[in-house]
Order: structure tokens, then sequence, then C-alpha cells
């Protein structure tokens, strides 16, 4: 084996290392908590979603664990009606994407659901 492929098979390795992927999963996960409330952590805690506030409607919508399809409007009753589907564009690990959704509705509800795709919650 040459010297460019052991190097190249070693770049593979790192790059494709399932630790270093829980590493950074586990991060976002931190970083996402220090950033909810009591109650959103104690919810995150318990169901693995937490519930935000729009900041122009006062709608309360309630984020699911994941990366995509896991934003839902809430009713009066806490039910599902509608979903929204808003991610960054490049590829980021679950809490960091659940957080940019926090902070995109908490601060600019309208324009992330501008650019958000619907779709009925199951």
């Amino acid at each position: 084996m040459t010297v460019s492929s052991r190097c190249a098979r070693s770049v593979r390795e790192w790059l494709y290392d399932p630790g270093r992927l829980n590493e950074t999963e586990t991060r976002g996960v931190k970083l996402l908590k220090e950033w909810l409330s009591k109650e959103q952590l104690a919810q995150y805690e318990q169901h693995k979603y937490f519930d935000v506030t729009g900041c122009h409607s006062g709608k309360r919508y309630r984020i699911r664990h994941g990366t995509g399809t896991n934003v839902y409007e809430l009713d009066g009753a806490g039910r599902p009606r509608a979903g929204w589907c808003f991610v960054p564009k490049d590829y980021l690990v679950a809490g960091d994407v659940m957080l940019a959704q926090k902070i995109a509705l908490e601060t600019d509800e309208l324009g992330a659901l501008a650019i958000a795709n619907n779709f009925l919650p199951r």
C-alpha cells in the first residue's frame, strides 16, 4: 500500500468514525439544552420535544428531536394542527437544527414560516 493510499484510508476512517459522530451529536444536544428554559428542558428530558411560542402570532409550536419535519403548530388543546419543515442549508446534527428552529420561531416566526414547507401532522 502506498503512502497516499494509506493517508486516504486514514482520512476516510476518521471522517466516518461513528464515535466522532456521537461526539458531535452529544455536543449539539448539550448546546441545545443550555439554550432551553427550565420548562423546555424538563419537557425535552421527559418527551424528547419542547414547546416554543412564536414571536409574532403567539402560537405554540412543538419541536421534536430530529432534523426535519419535526416542527408542529399546536391548537388550543395542545394537539398538532399543522407541520412545518425548515432546516439550515448545511448538514447539522439534531441538537443544532432544533436550536436554530427554536431561535427562528422565537425571533423571526414569519420569516421562518415563509420559507418552510407545510405538511399534515401524523
